[in-house]
């Protein structure tokens, strides 16, 4: 038995950069599954990079930054008549390429970008496929674990990535007035991915992660993906509008016995 009832379904999966990305995790698991995946990325260069992890896959082209290029996106999708059953968005940029400084010196145009594609951009492709999706089309992106925290190591994303928590129950909202379609997220505690492994500060804030887990061990980027791929299972038919969190309890921890003794030097 297929427990969750995912095969021979059609799902969309953007961001797909490497082996290490949490889309790659969640095509795999997708396939795994007997789902039809298809795969959008950014550019020429990263279509041809991804066909080779995803050979059978049809790859489409799409710069979120550019509306033509989501209209275009759409159309590509429709030209196939089966309807699309859900879509994962796990996109996000942040310009750091001056080093990181303190998040008042963040520049308009800095967070302007970083909102355009890591949140915007999943309200404006909700937009663009709505008549593309089934009636209880389940719609994923990829958060955080906590938007709360001024984690220096993570710049000014995190209140990008609350706007897109928040974006979740107005997509919910706005979609009931036709459909059923979920909008969910997983947020994701600190992972090893390639994207994570260029921000300035993040490999030690990785490395303190691993200590305030309680089970020693950090979040997996695999254990990301199965919770997504839950999300888009229609076993998750009665969430929507939430974010499920994926930290292996590290919010519950920060006070560990072991962990204050260090830093107090005992």
């Amino acid at each position: 038995m297929n427990y969750l009832q995912l095969e021979n379904k059609r799902f969309v999966v953007m961001g797909v950069a490497n082996r290490k990305s949490v889309a790659f995790f969640i095509c795999k698991a997708l396939q795994a599954n007997g789902a039809l995946v298809e795969l959008v990325v950014r550019s020429e260069k990263r279509r041809d990079e991804v066909r080779k992890l995803f050979p059978g896959c049809p790859i489409w082209i799409c710069d979120v930054e550019h509306q033509s290029e989501i209209d275009a996106l759409a159309a590509q999708l429709g030209q196939n008549e089966m309807p699309i059953d859900g879509l994962v968005h796990s996109i996000a940029f942040a310009d750091y390429s001056d080093g990181m400084k303190p998040f008042h010196e963040t520049t308009r145009r800095q967070f302007l970008q970083a909102i355009d594609i890591s949140c915007f951009s999943f309200i404006a492709v909700s937009n663009a496929v709505k008549s593309l999706l089934t009636p209880t089309a389940s719609m994923v992106t990829i958060g955080i674990s906590t938007t709360k925290m001024a984690s220096e190591s993570y710049g000014f994303m995190a209140p990008v990535k609350a706007a897109l928590d928040s974006s979740l129950a107005f997509l919910s909202k706005s979609f009931s007035r036709f459909s059923k379609v979920r909008f969910n997220a997983v947020g994701a505690g600190l992972l090893k991915t390639s994207a994570s492994a260029g921000i300035p500060g993040y490999v030690d804030a990785y490395l303190f992660a691993e200590k305030a887990i309680p089970r020693g061990d950090g979040v997996t980027t695999q254990e990301v993906a199965d919770t997504a791929l839950f999300l888009l299972s229609p076993r998750s038919s009665g969430i929507t509008a939430q974010t499920i969190v994926v930290d292996a309890g590290m919010s519950t921890n920060y006070f560990d016995n072991q962990i204050i003794a260090r830093v107090a030097g005992n």
